[in-house]
């Protein structure tokens, strides 16, 4: 089962406000293939690679578009944990494991 944390729902929604002003279609649209990249982590959760920033097997990540998905692998859950912009300098703390 893939769970959305709190603070990676709204990095959807900064994604969302960020590009709806030029285009609503396409803010619906990349926050939708988002989710959607997303959901094949419930039954293949080592499909991303380790996040280097953080060096841990159970913390990994997607890429689509200019983001990273960033996701932690639990018993019997996988939770999102953050959207990031690739161009973002991230850091460990940046990001709340479950």
């Amino acid at each position: 089962m893939v769970i959305w944390s709190q603070p990676a729902i709204a990095d959807l929604r900064s994604i969302h406000d960020f590009i709806a002003p030029d285009s609503r279609f396409y803010a619906k649209k990349v926050v939708h293939d988002i989710r959607e990249k997303t959901s094949v982590l419930g039954q293949l959760p080592k499909t991303g690679k380790k996040v280097p920033e953080l060096d841990d097997d159970h913390i990994r990540e997607l890429s689509l578009y200019s983001y990273r998905i960033i996701y932690e692998i639990a018993a019997r859950s996988v939770f999102v944990l953050a959207v990031v912009h690739k161009r973002r300098d991230l850091k460990a703390e940046d990001i709340r494991k479950i």
